[in-house]
């Protein structure tokens, strides 16, 4: 059975939104004023190279596909060749190469894409799927990537309003300057 790991950068005071500055958003832009370092660019490319697909919302996957389809190199490759699962209810294409949208139950489809043979199926932003993922006890592992930078506002990675759920730390470990991997796993006793 595959797992589903959800991957985030975060800021320490729990922001998820816009890391990169792409979206231009009043919050967004804060991850790559850090330094992450070697290490942290291999935990990055350690859990990529472990995966086979991405599960995406459609935000998310509209500023990937805008992003990754002009770069080279290997870890680019592996992106833009890998199976792509974008749940949306209004995105009418998905051109990305192995690209396919869910529009259905999501928490059924995703059931059965999990029980396929295969690596991981890495779900990177995409806040809304994540709530529901971890609301339907699909997500086997988290991995943050905790940046020391307190924003004040945007969006969390989680939301609340969503059930108790205990986690249990498999990793942490500081990289670069001042940034923080963290690896959770969900406490199911």
């Amino acid at each position: 059975m595959r797992r589903i790991v959800v991957t985030e950068f975060v800021t320490l005071d729990g922001v998820m939104e816009d890391p990169g500055g792409a979206e231009k958003s009043k919050y967004g832009g804060w991850a790559f004023q850090f330094e992450r370092g070697p290490e942290g660019d291999k935990f990055k490319y350690d859990e990529l190279m472990a995966s086979d697909a991405l599960l995406l919302g459609r935000v998310t996957y509209e500023g990937f596909a805008a992003a990754w389809p002009s770069r080279t190199g290997e870890f680019a490759d592996k992106m833009n060749g890998m199976a792509k699962y974008v749940v949306s209810t209004t995105l009418k294409r998905a051109d990305w190469d192995n690209s396919r949208i869910i529009k259905g139950n999501v928490v059924e489809e995703l059931s059965k894409i999990k029980a396929w043979d295969g690596g991981d199926i890495l779900v990177a932003g995409s806040g809304q799927l994540v709530q529901t993922l971890t609301q339907h006890g699909l997500v086997d592992e988290y991995r943050l990537m905790v940046f020391p930078l307190l924003v004040g506002g945007g969006k969390r990675l989680f939301q609340g309003g969503g059930e108790r759920l205990a986690l249990r730390l498999v990793e942490a470990k500081p990289v670069g300057s001042g940034v923080l991997t963290l690896i959770y796993r969900p406490d199911r006793r």
